[in-house]
């Protein structure tokens, strides 16, 4: 199966468009208990006061999904840095908060200011002015959230143990040229991203069935996509007669209709998932060398029997 076949393989999407409070609930993050919000006195830039003495100005923070969305009220962690790389290149990071809507005392300055919603993230410059009104600041994520699963065949679930989720910026890198944004996403896992393209990676199993899509995250949706993997599930068996018990100690090879080792095991009736394909199975017992050639259809999970005479 060539790349571009597999890259093609069926995905389909259900979108749930959600904003506001609605948008909140739908990205299953629980309410803080409380939020402990720091002030920033003792921090104020040098360079950004005009006077040590100068009195601290209260504003407040506010972060959505969408420019049009409400205030989220929880699950947002804020962070507050100096303006000026520290020693080592860095911002310092002044201070930090976490729950909903957020208010800090600031000296007058500049700051910048970043709101982070799980793996979705924006940061704004703040300037603290001496006098006059200090406005409230909103911030807008431009946020969704993309929740993953995937069937083998048509219709046949995959248990959440043998599937698993790598999720990558979508550029014109392709592997490990790609950013990788969150590893190991497990099944019906919520993840906050900012809006835009990402490249999903679903493996099922440990072997060679690997799907690839591209799938878009809409600001103040939830994106719910569903992976159409072509495997299937084998048990390889060493057996006397048809349906007779499994024969321990044998080692086995799987080798692709092209002669590529694809697994090795050892075991009476190792356990392994397959792309769709033609596969050759090698059965080696004590000085007993067996093969049998075999066909691997998606979603048909099943055993494969090698007999010893």
């Amino acid at each position: 199966m060539n790349r571009l076949s597999i890259y093609l393989l069926g995905l389909f999407a259900l979108l749930l468009s959600v904003t506001g409070a609605s948008a909140q609930d739908a990205f299953g993050v629980e309410p803080d208990a409380g939020l402990k919000l720091p002030g920033l006195n003792q921090y104020a830039p040098a360079n950004a006061v005009g006077s040590s003495a100068a009195a601290g100005r209260t504003v407040q923070l506010e972060a959505a999904l969408t420019e049009a969305g409400d205030p989220l009220k929880y699950g947002l962690t804020w962070r507050v840095f100096h303006p000026i790389p520290g020693p080592d290149g860095k911002l310092p990071l002044l201070a930090t908060a976490e729950g909903g809507s957020a208010q800090f005392e600031f000296e007058p300055g500049a700051y910048f200011i970043h709101v982070a919603f799980g793996r979705a993230g924006v940061t704004k410059k703040l300037t603290v002015p001496r006098d006059g009104p200090v406005e409230k600041q909103r911030m807008v994520l431009e946020a969704g959230g993309l929740v993953l699963n995937a069937v083998s065949g048509i219709d046949a679930r995959i248990p959440a143990s043998q599937l698993r989720f790598n999720i990558y910026k979508a550029d014109d890198g392709i592997d490990d040229d790609q950013q990788l944004v969150v590893a190991d996403v497990k099944p019906d896992t919520i993840v906050r991203l900012n809006a835009g393209t990402y490249h999903i990676v679903s493996e099922y199993g440990a072997v060679n069935a690997v799907i690839r899509s591209d799938i878009r995250v809409e600001a103040g949706k939830l994106t719910e996509a569903v992976i159409q993997h072509r495997a299937a599930q084998l048990t390889l068996k060493l057996v006397s007669e048809p349906g007779g018990e499994a024969i321990a100690d044998t080692a086995w090879s799987i080798l692709t209709s092209g002669g590529d080792v694809v697994s090795e095991s050892v075991g009476a009736f190792p356990t392994i998932v397959l792309a769709e394909g033609e596969y050759t199975a090698i059965a080696r017992n004590k000085s007993t060398v067996l093969q049998r050639e075999f066909t691997v259809l998606a979603g048909q999970n099943s055993d494969v029997e090698v007999l010893l005479n």
